[in-house]
């Protein structure tokens, strides 16, 4: 994996208004000091009016809305404002959401947020990202067949079908064709075929119904994989009762993701930032159950996060628009 220092180079070789803030010191939910903001209608509320939150796709939507609805009320209930969910066809949407400004906050993908953040120049800024079982700020992208696929490992996908998940996932697209470019696979040929199949739910159901022989999604690569480990689509997926993880089988697994963050756009108050920033640090402490719920599982809170966090993401991104305007 590239050193920060390589990445930090890579970055400051972008044009001028693009170059990535210095970090600022972390802070964490374990921090003793993590305090859950005071109720009550703040001089920011006036400037914001109602507080609207992006919801990225890859779920379906009821249950998407309904994990997030305690979270909305509590959001309402803190600041004393209307808070409204915006729900996002896909991820994509939530970058146009950004830009068009018909959303203050939304949870993003690492390379979703490093897309929109390049794409606006800057205009949205990340506020926290969550921690892992293990305090890391990160995930892993897992590629998973059909247990009676007789598929095992990579070698075994040679001309066969793959789903990504989403043009705009880091684990469902941009994580898993960087790890394969590396490995000397290509990946326009490799495959018999490749499609986008919507979100990672949709690419995990389509390779239940053999649709496709595999897809690629998130989870934390740490906890019981027989559970969907600890978090994750696949968790997910099993907590309600859609997956059962004997019929699956993982066949990779990537390098440690970037966490995605909670980004806000960049124009709105500092007071803001700071509320939103101190409601989500303290939110796993006072609200275990809400946080879980956005959350799709455990994890040990959340920390403070700048964009220079996602120096190897916009990388990413910009090594795949690379290899697109290679083969045309």
């Amino acid at each position: 994996m590239p050193s920060r220092r390589a990445l930090l180079s890579a970055a400051l070789a972008l044009p001028a208004p693009l170059l990535i803030p210095a970090a600022l010191a972390a802070r964490r939910t374990a921090d003793p000091d993590t305090a859950f903001p005071q109720p009550g209608r703040r001089p920011w509320a006036d400037a914001i009016g109602t507080l609207r939150i992006g919801l990225s796709g890859g779920e379906n939507e009821v249950d998407r809305l309904a994990r997030n609805e305690p979270y909305r009320a509590l959001l309402e209930e803190t600041f004393k404002l209307p808070v409204r969910l915006f729900s996002a066809p896909d991820f994509a949407g939530l970058g146009q959401a950004f830009a068009a400004g018909l959303i203050e906050v939304a949870q993003m993908g690492a390379a979703n947020f490093a897309g929109t953040w390049a794409e606006t120049r800057g205009a949205i800024q990340p506020l926290v990202a969550p921690e892992g079982e293990d305090g890391t700020l990160g995930y892993v992208a897992v590629m998973i067949v059909r247990s009676d696929s007789g598929i095992t490992d990579l070698a075994g996908m040679r001309g066969r079908s793959l789903a990504w998940a989403d043009p705009n996932s880091t684990s469902g697209y941009f994580a898993p064709r960087a790890a394969l470019r590396a490995a000397g696979i290509d990946v326009n040929t490799y495959f018999s075929r490749t499609g986008f199949a919507g979100g990672h739910q949709q690419g995990i159901v389509a390779v239940l119904h053999r649709q496709y022989d595999a897809t690629c999604t998130w989870a934390s690569g740490v906890g019981d994989v027989s559970t969907g480990y600890s978090r994750g689509a696949l968790k997910a997926m099993v907590d309600n009762g859609m997956l059962d993880m004997r019929d699956l089988r993982v066949i990779w697994t990537s390098d440690t993701i970037p966490a995605g963050p909670v980004a806000c756009r960049a124009n709105l108050p500092d007071t803001f930032k700071n509320d939103m920033r101190d409601f989500l640090l303290a939110l796993p402490k006072v609200h275990p159950a809400i946080y879980q719920g956005i959350e799709r599982g455990g994890g040990t809170g959340f920390r403070t996060v700048t964009a220079e966090d996602y120096a190897l993401v916009l990388k990413l991104r910009e090594e795949e628009a690379a290899e697109r305007r290679r083969r045309r």
